[in-house]
């Protein structure tokens, strides 16, 4: 992994984080779309209406045009659950990372940099659900530099971090299509712990699921 340095988070750093973690998240539109259409509901819908309006109307370019105008709808359900999760995201923690992340003992928010260039980024704090251990949050890393290691040298720092700190175990969230990060996480020993829908309707319409994995950890001391 040439020229890659993992430091911590500076202010300078804000546009950068922000734009990685809005195209990471981007990313996922299309998995997620056609996650959806695997869907039974959705395709007995299309199934319906297709069938409806053929039935009617005699003629092929009706139902056609309304299953074309159906997709469209139903992808743009899709940009606006991950757009609307995305502006959240960029107004709460991501507006004021030295204040969530850096202000505090137990938490940290660090970039990986590629010839001055901020490349990649991942962050923890105290979990919420889970006391005694730390919550993985915002790893990203730029498409460009993807497959050299960088993911996995990020979740090493987060959990010599967590180690250092005394906390039992690292815990994190991701989704049902974010299948290279499952594969990262379970390659580096997380276990995954649990799964639930999102409690929006819009997820809960596309069954979107999260996964919850921990990775525990020997603990060498105790926290201050």
């Amino acid at each position: 992994m040439a020229n890659i340095q993992v430091r911590k988070y500076r202010d300078e750093d804000a546009e950068a984080v922000r734009e990685i973690f809005t195209l990471g998240m981007s990313e996922h539109v299309p998995s997620s779309f056609m996650h959806l259409l695997k869907q039974p509901l959705t395709q007995m819908v299309l199934m319906c209406v297709f069938c409806a309006l053929l039935t009617s109307s005699k003629s092929f370019l009706l139902p056609i045009l309304a299953v074309t105008l159906f997709l469209a709808g139903a992808r743009q359900v899709v940009v606006y659950m991950f757009n609307r999760y995305i502006d959240t995201s960029l107004r709460k923690d991501l507006n004021s990372i030295r204040d969530t992340y850096l202000k505090h003992k137990d938490s940290c928010f660090w970039v990986a940099e590629s010839d001055g260039r901020v490349v990649a980024t991942v962050a923890c704090l105290p979990a919420e659900h889970a006391p005694g251990c730390l919550e993985l949050k915002r790893m990203s890393v730029c498409r460009s530099h993807r497959r050299m290691g960088i993911a996995k040298t990020l979740c090493g720092t987060v959990a010599e971090f967590t180690r250092d700190r005394g906390f039992a175990a690292v815990v994190l969230f991701t989704s049902l299509v974010q299948t290279d990060a499952q594969k990262l996480y379970e390659s580096i020993g997380f276990e995954k712990t649990r799964e639930f829908v999102v409690p929006e309707l819009a997820a809960k319409i596309m069954n979107f699921t999260l996964f919850e994995y921990r990775l525990d950890l020997q603990r060498d001391g105790k926290r201050d």
